[in-house]
């Protein structure tokens, strides 16, 4: 049924749409279930229970199954109706109302938050179409416009029903559709790849400083597999520490004794002339939402003269930042290139030039410096707290030899978050302008 628009609280000038195009709104293009939201009060976390699908399980797209909260079957069962069955499209309503993604057919069975929507699209237009809408500037708005701000921003479902969806003809959907999906099968490909890549490093640093396969090798009297001048590199025993086990000559002690531990500030909020230039400024919120080795992009920017006058301070490519407080704390990635950051992060740049041997030292022990020593969390890292880290410190010329080989598989991970970076900027670009028929998929392929 086409909406009628003269109803809705939209902007004062609509999307133009080309002839042969129609509205429709949300709610009268999904399955017969109908729109629903999650569950409402989880109880507590289980390690055997369903995966529920929180607001920040969605980013970029897509859902991060990296850190998912568990209920029991009990407390699921009683919403049904938001029970997953794989090709749903999600949207968020709380807190960042409007991030996308569309349910894969492998979670099947799981359920979501109360934060989160859950839209089944019947068959004709289809998820894929309606992702792409939910998407686009003209929506986004209408979610930021329309959500109550009283404690948090919250979109509700009779607000969603009413969202304005535009139908073209099927072949001119279909021929948009295949462009953008094409675009985003891109940007998980190369998301797969450096998943893949990032398993591999992790996979050599498990084996050298955590294993120890290469000493071990030689206590067997088996080759090493490793080039001669690197295996001469492990001593052929091991000798007793704080940590158990380690290789012999090789010590424990404070992070802080191979790496620089570098802060940050922010600006004054109330001068315009100290924000939105040219130099990347990262939060806690661009490094607890990055879930990728390197963080490209940051949400703010600061000018050059917020930077000189304030306490933020540049950050150099590839030093290893992790959240300092709150809710996220711990969670860390590298920064892709220079940039400044705020005071809930910390840095850290190694001292004998080996960044991502540090990163990977920093990932493996980040947890339990979390935990703490007595299995009380902390809500809050401190210099104090690095500079209690007993881990282990390996010879620089180990470090070194570790960052040679990771180098090239490091240097193709940033590689492909630049390439998804540009494709997600072309998506964005051409998909107002396919939606509203001044870009043809003709004039694309022609």
């Amino acid at each position: 049924m086409a909406v009628n628009l003269d109803e809705l609280p939209l902007p004062d000038e609509l999307p133009v749409i080309p002839d042969g195009w129609h509205y429709e709104s949300l709610g009268d293009l999904v399955e017969e279930r109908g729109l629903s939201y999650g569950i409402v009060q989880p109880g507590s976390e289980t390690t055997d229970g369903v995966p529920i699908v929180r607001v920040n399980n969605i980013r970029n797209g897509r859902i991060d199954t990296t850190d998912m909260l568990k209920v029991g079957a009990d407390i699921e069962a009683k919403f049904r109706r938001s029970r997953l069955r794989g090709g749903e499209v999600l949207l968020t309503l709380v807190g960042t109302p409007g991030e996308v993604a569309i349910v894969p057919d492998n979670l099947r069975d799981w359920n979501v938050a109360r934060a989160v929507g859950v839209i089944p699209v019947r068959k004709d237009p289809g998820s894929l179409w309606v992702s792409i809408c939910l998407r686009s500037a003209f929506i986004q708005h209408c979610i930021r416009t329309w959500a109550t701000t009283t404690v948090q921003a919250t979109f509700n479902l009779r607000d969603l029903a009413k969202l304005p969806i535009p139908i073209p003809p099927i072949d001119t959907r279909e021929a948009i559709g295949a462009v953008l999906g094409a675009l985003d099968d891109k940007i998980e490909l190369n998301r797969r790849m450096n998943a893949t890549l990032e398993a591999m490093a992790r996979a050599l640093f498990q084996s050298w400083f955590v294993d120890f396969d290469p000493v071990r090798a030689k206590l067997d009297g088996r080759p090493a597999a490793l080039a001669p001048a690197t295996s001469a590199l492990f001593p052929e025993d091991f000798q007793d520490s704080p940590l158990g086990h380690i290789p012999k000559g090789w010590e424990t002690g404070s992070i802080l004794r191979q790496a620089d531990l570098l802060s940050g500030g922010t600006p004054k909020t109330d001068v315009p002339a100290y924000w939105n230039g040219d130099v990347p400024w990262a939060s806690a919120k661009d490094v607890s939402q990055c879930g990728e080795a390197f963080l490209v992009s940051t949400e703010r920017t600061i000018t050059k003269r917020g930077l000189e006058e304030s306490s933020t301070k540049i950050i150099p490519a590839n030093a290893t930042v992790v959240v300092s407080r709150g809710a996220t704390t711990g969670r860390l990635t590298m920064f892709g290139h220079a940039m400044a950051m705020n005071q809930t992060c910390y840095g850290l740049r190694s001292k004998v030039g080996a960044s991502f041997a540090l990163f990977c030292n920093t990932r493996h022990f980040i947890e339990r410096l979390v935990q703490g020593g007595h299995g009380s969390i902390f809500d809050t890292i401190t210099t104090s707290t690095f500079e209690a880290t007993d881990v282990l410190l390996a010879p620089k010329e180990v470090l070194l030899a570790f960052d040679r080989q990771v180098t090239p598989l490091f240097q193709q991970v940033h590689a492909n978050l630049h390439q998804s970076r540009t494709l997600a900027t072309l998506r964005d670009t051409l998909l107002p302008k396919l939606l509203s028929g001044e870009l043809s998929v003709e004039n694309l392929q022609n």
